[in-house]
């Protein structure tokens, strides 16, 4: 019976010792990953919007005028 006992003990600390080397790799490694999965983002999202914007602008934008009219004097101007 002690011998069960032992293996069993022996694998709780594995499992144990195996969290805490996870925990520590993960925590590590979560800027790095953060970075990563950002610059993915951020570059699908310029894809995107660079794909939408002409559309957009073009239905919005108004006709420029061809002709303007006369200058405007501003009353208390010196030029």
């Amino acid at each position: 019976m002690q011998k069960v006992f032992n293996v069993l003990s022996v694998a709780a600390f594995t499992m144990s010792a195996g969290m805490v080397i996870g925990t520590v790799t993960l925590y590590t490694r979560i800027p790095s990953l953060t970075k990563f999965y950002m610059s993915e983002l951020k570059l699908e999202l310029t894809k995107v919007v660079t794909d939408m914007l002409p559309g957009q602008i073009d239905d919005v934008m108004p006709e420029l005028p061809s002709t303007t009219g006369p200058a405007i004097k501003m009353p208390n101007s010196p030029f």
